[in-house]
């Protein structure tokens, strides 16, 4: 059975991406479509923040594009000694607060100690952030312009202090068209998905704004068809989109991890079946 996930393809230290690896456990045929691309914004800004631990009282990340506009601003300002000789130790005696295991993970390939990452959302993150100690200093969250309101509104509320600082923002893919056209035209298409596909039994979405850049065209290519496709959401935010543009959710991941997501892919695709 076929699902579409439409993210970008990352391979872990196996070489595969852990959500096909995931999926084909179930013995689920993954195929993956990006549908987002990403612009940095207020890198030297970012930068001189980064480089003043001693004004904060810890970091936000929400997301893995976050970690990469650490990892530019180093590279781009020569700061990648200074990191390692005294920011990062600096930064390791505040807490890194994030989401998902995704970001968790290059958080940690920068040197820094995370906590928080099995908090499944912004919400959940928020409510671990306010069950500790609230700090004197404010926490620098670097976030995209399509941020949500529900963790700073909840700090806030707390009267735990957070700077924020817009550093990416997702536009469209360029590819995003076309390769969705070959995959439901059954076309053979690089590497990013196999032959033969054609409408798949499930698509996830993995963000409100893929959601939004890639829906007309499935809506348009699927035809008549669109009624067969189980629609899965990563998490609630992500839902709550799907059911604002009145698309069904089947699932939505418990957690935003590859083996959440499969699970849950994989039990609505059953129940759907005994029907």
């Amino acid at each position: 059975m076929k699902v579409l996930l439409l993210k970008d393809p990352k391979e872990d230290d196996c070489g595969q991406d852990p959500y096909i690896r995931e999926l084909g456990l179930y013995g689920l045929d993954a195929a993956l479509i990006p549908v987002l691309s990403f612009e940095f914004l207020s890198l030297p800004s970012f930068s001189e923040k980064l480089s003043h631990p001693e004004g904060y009282g810890g970091l936000i990340f929400t997301s893995p594009r976050a970690v990469e506009a650490v990892e530019l601003c180093l590279e781009k300002d020569d700061k990648t000694e200074a990191w390692k000789k005294s920011l990062k130790e600096k930064w390791n005696a505040k807490p890194a607060y994030v989401v998902g295991s995704a970001t968790a993970s290059l958080v940690r390939k920068i040197g820094l100690e995370t906590e928080g990452e099995k908090c499944g959302n912004a919400e959940k993150l928020a409510e671990y952030i306010c069950s500790r100690e609230s700090p004197a200093l404010p926490l620098l969250f670097p976030c995209g312009t399509l941020k949500g309101e529900i963790l700073p509104k909840m700090l806030k509320d707390q009267g735990i202090p957070m700077e924020s600082i817009t550093v990416y923002q997702k536009i469209p893919h360029p590819g995003i068209q076309g390769n969705l056209k070959s995959y439901f035209s059954r076309e053979v298409v690089g590497l990013l998905f196999s032959s033969l596909q054609g409408v798949p039994a499930s698509i996830t979405f993995f963000s409100p704004s893929g959601l939004t850049y890639s829906l007309q065209h499935i809506q348009e290519l699927a035809g008549d068809s669109i009624g067969q496709i189980q629609f899965a959401a990563i998490g609630p935010t992500t839902a709550r989109a799907l059911a604002a543009q009145g698309l069904p959710v089947s699932c939505t991941a418990e957690l935003p991890t590859p083996g959440a997501l499969a699970a849950g892919i994989r039990k609505a695709l059953h129940a759907h079946s005994c029907c």
